[in-house]
């Protein structure tokens, strides 16, 4: 099989993206529990609105979606992986595009707190002017 690594690689990414797609021992007893439980549907609609408007004030592009639980934006550079890592320097952890792939974009969770949204913002920001400035040297 001549393209054998990249296949490798691939089913290696679907499995962490998917927790490896089969519930545990401990998830199966949980499930009764887990059952009764609610998404607080308002609440993320909310934080959606707060991140996607925030973004979009900043200059960045996203989505908007409508039935998940992550915002998607455009990185201001071309290198996604990298500028997840300008991110976490500044205090935000993401997702990567490439690992979902979507190069040159990244992810974004809203079932952060919305504490977790309040100290993010700003890195947000930070972490775009920081990208710019290395862009325009």
């Amino acid at each position: 099989m001549p393209d054998r690594e990249a296949l490798r690689e691939a089913l290696f990414i679907a499995q962490i993206a998917t927790g490896y797609a089969f519930p545990n021992a401990l998830l199966q007893h949980a499930i009764e529990d887990l059952d009764r439980l609610s998404i607080d549907v308002g609440a993320l609609e909310r934080r959606r609105d707060r991140v996607v408007g925030a973004l979009r004030d900043m200059g960045y592009a996203t989505t908007n979606p409508e039935g998940t639980f992550y915002v998607m934006a455009e990185a201001p550079v071309a290198d996604d992986m990298a500028y997840g890592e300008l991110l976490a320097d500044h205090g935000v952890l993401v997702l990567p595009g490439t690992v979902v792939e979507a190069p040159g974009w990244f992810r974004i969770s809203l079932t952060a707190s919305d504490a977790m949204v309040d100290r993010g913002l700003p890195g947000f920001e930070s972490a775009r002017l920081a990208a710019v400035d290395r862009a325009t040297g």
